[in-house]
């Protein structure tokens, strides 16, 4: 059986922890930032946690991963 490619777009979005966790970055910082508050643009720096939901999502798009 061959290998299973993973989906380029996941692979450049997401990684995964070495508890299995998924981190993306955090949404919500594209454009628009005029209407934010200076709280809530410092707070959507780096990275998060997905929930398990989401997670079991983009797993099957990374399939050797984790």
């Amino acid at each position: 059986m061959p290998k299973m490619k993973t989906k380029s777009g996941a692979k450049k979005r997401f990684k995964i922890t070495a508890s299995g966790r998924v981190k993306a970055g955090q949404a919500g910082k594209r454009h628009g930032m005029i209407k934010r508050t200076n709280k809530q643009i410092r707070n959507l720096r780096g990275t998060d946690t997905l929930s398990d939901a989401d997670a079991k999502i983009v797993k099957k798009f990374m399939p050797y991963a984790g």
